[in-house]
């Protein structure tokens, strides 16, 4: 049997992350993990418990409380908080605004560094991740590297249709939004948003879903049979 395949899958908000790594994961039957669900989870649990969210100290002291499970089924991604359906509360603006701030306290990132290093190592076929720091810091190692862009008139456009009849925004306030969410990933101090120098860069602004996923498919299967 050949060896187990990892494929990270970086880059910032509204550049197709999540669509393109479930639809990859499951065309290649692979595992799947959605490490900024993972961010978004600690983040609602601080907020759901009365932790400040800007008091990194305070939220340091907490982030070995939550137990978050994250399930790697593509077709169907799930996690709970202490056994408890998170899926639908860590979508909110609420837990959006201020997830950044939770996922720049170096101990948060620390212990979901170690879950999501572990998910990695016990996916059976192997397993496609998504975050911002895979490729640097999470699965250095990882047999490919993707960092997705888009201009940001694109990902201010789909972020919007995203959030359609759940708490919608504005274009120009989901504009404003994604590049206060950029700048804060950009420019921590513990693993930021980067792009791996290995990494390969696909810009998605003119591209469909089905060619972004066509072409990350493709990457890994040459890598396949490469390795």
């Amino acid at each position: 049997m050949s060896n187990p395949v990892i494929v990270a899958i970086d880059g910032p908000s509204g550049t197709g992350k999540s669509s393109t790594s479930r639809a990859v994961a499951a065309k290649l039957g692979l595992s799947y993990l959605d490490t900024g669900a993972q961010y978004r989870a600690i983040t609602w649990w601080m907020l759901t418990n009365g932790i400040d969210v800007n008091d990194a100290a305070g939220v340091a002291d907490a982030a070995g409380k939550p137990v978050i499970v994250s399930g790697s089924d593509p077709a169907a991604p799930t996690i709970t908080v202490d056994a408890v359906d998170a899926s639908g509360p860590i979508r909110t603006l609420e837990v959006t605004a201020a997830v950044s701030a939770v996922s720049a306290v170096p101990e948060v990132r620390a212990r979901l560094v170690e879950l999501q290093r572990t998910a990695a190592a016990e996916a059976p076929a192997g397993i496609v991740v998504e975050g911002r720091d895979i490729g640097t810091t999470v699965l250095p190692d990882a047999t490919l590297k993707i960092f997705l862009t888009a201009s940001e008139e694109a990902r201010a456009a789909r972020r919007t249709a995203e959030l359609k009849g759940k708490e919608a925004q504005d274009l120009a306030a989901t504009r404003a939004a994604l590049a206060k969410r950029d700048a804060a990933d950009s420019g921590r101090k513990t693993s930021p948003l980067a792009k791996a120098d290995d990494a390969v860069e696909v810009d998605t602004s003119e591209l469909t879903l089905d060619q972004v996923i066509e072409c990350v498919v493709t990457l890994v299967e040459e890598k396949r049979i490469k390795a």
